[in-house]
């Protein structure tokens, strides 16, 4: 784990958004890389959808591969590593599926086999033609993905908990395969954290994979219940970090804020950048922090339709790449963190509150973690009065070894 932890952004091309694909122009996403590089930041997450990918079950376009490679060469150049998505999936409201898994063809996309060969099969194309690029970081399984296996999904793929994590052991296994040693991970939002009913569990998520990312998502009900500026809105990140340690087996394991944004109106736009420093900084004083990735990199362009209103304005950069004050908050921060504290890592968190989830594999009761939940509050109560908790599971309370492993010294029952 580096001291100074690894800053990045979610890329949204200028132009078409991840419709670019269809579309590619080298010269316009250079020129999106350029203003990202102006920041300082070190890497990027991309985004290949799915089904301009593998339109077919058995066909993977290699012109698309191709594509692929010339935007991590051009990020390379810019001294850019890059993450790959893989399953796209689901991105900023919309569905990204192809069509041999819908309508006429419907299949459950975690369960039946032929799409679960065909999955991982996409995903070690991409991962083997990665594999030599020196600025490659790792494959995400896909965005989010989780988000089909149950409601509020309008048409989901149902699934329980053990098919869940057969599904995401495979494209791990896969990703790892045809690119090993890289940093392969799985990202779901935030149900598999607060909701006791979700398939995808805090466990896979704090198991599987290289590291444990998170999403942090203040429109799940913490900005409105405290404000743009309250101290739970803000801490909201660190506390999502806190909570993934508390299942990972390793204690050291690493943590990627891999999606962190500031979401109009429960941000409004003036405040954004008070709330990206903030939100920062206090996900800085976490132990294990492998990186911060914003979201995004650049506003959609408003000439597209039916996105919800909050989407349209997430960027560091304006469409038309003119830095926001967003931007500059977080370039500063890059600054700051690598040329003058360089060697400070965050202190331990020696104070933790015991969560009791229920079965620490299945977490039957982690509505407590969602917001407004008893251990929700009860850990934003701590830290908002300036304390710096961490979390340790009820399993664990009294495991010496594992609580100075963390340098975890007195626990508390909320």
């Amino acid at each position: 784990m580096a001291t100074v932890p690894r800053f990045g952004v979610n890329y949204t091309p200028t132009h078409g958004w991840f419709h670019h694909w269809l579309d590619f122009d080298l010269d316009s996403l250079r020129a999106d890389l350029d203003s990202i590089a102006v920041l300082g930041l070190d890497h990027i997450r991309v985004f290949p959808l799915w089904p301009l990918f593998q339109p077919n079950r058995t066909l993977i376009r290699p012109r698309a591969v191709e594509q692929l490679l010339l935007l991590v060469d051009a990020a390379g150049e810019r001294g850019l590593d890059v993450g790959v998505d893989g399953l796209q999936g689901h991105l900023s409201s919309f569905d990204f599926v192809p069509s041999w898994t819908t309508t006429w063809h419907r299949r459950n996309i975690f369960t039946d086999p032929a799409v679960v060969d065909a999955q991982a099969a996409y995903l070690g194309v991409l991962a083997g033609a990665l594999a030599d690029r020196p600025n490659f970081l790792g494959m995400t399984v896909g965005n989010e993905v989780n988000q089909f296996s149950g409601p509020p999904h309008p048409d989901p793929d149902r699934v329980g908990p053990d098919d869940a994590e057969r599904w995401l052991r495979c494209m791990l296994g896969a990703c790892e395969k045809d690119a090993p040693g890289r940093l392969h991970v799985h990202a779901s939002y935030d149900a598999a954290w607060y909701d006791g009913t979700h398939p995808f569990t805090p466990a896979h998520s704090a198991r599987l994979g290289a590291m444990t990312a998170v999403h942090s998502w203040v429109f799940n009900g913490t900005a409105q219940r405290h404000g743009h500026d309250g101290r739970p809105t803000v801490l909201h990140a660190a506390y999502l970090v806190e909570l993934a340690k508390a299942w990972a087996e390793d204690p050291a394991r690493p943590v990627w804020l891999q999606e962190v944004g500031a979401p109009a109106p429960h941000v409004p736009p003036q405040h954004a950048a008070a709330f990206t420093e903030a939100t920062v900084a206090q996900v800085l004083d976490c132990p294990d922090v492998w990186g911060v990735t914003w979201w995004c990199s650049h506003d959609v362009d408003r000439a597209l339709a039916d996105f919800p209103e909050l989407e349209y304005g997430l960027g560091l950069f304006t469409n038309d790449r003119r830095i926001k004050p967003a931007g500059e908050v977080m370039s500063r921060l890059v600054r700051e963190w690598r040329e003058e504290r360089v060697h400070r890592a965050p202190a331990p968190r020696r104070l933790a509150l015991v969560l009791d989830a229920g079965d620490p594999d299945g977490a039957p009761r982690r509505a407590v973690c969602a917001p407004g939940g008893a251990f929700f509050e009860a850990w934003m109560g701590v830290a908002s009065d300036g304390g710096r908790p961490a979390v340790v599971l009820a399993q664990r309370a009294g495991d010496a070894r594992y609580l100075a492993a963390r340098g975890i010294t007195e626990v508390v029952h909320p």
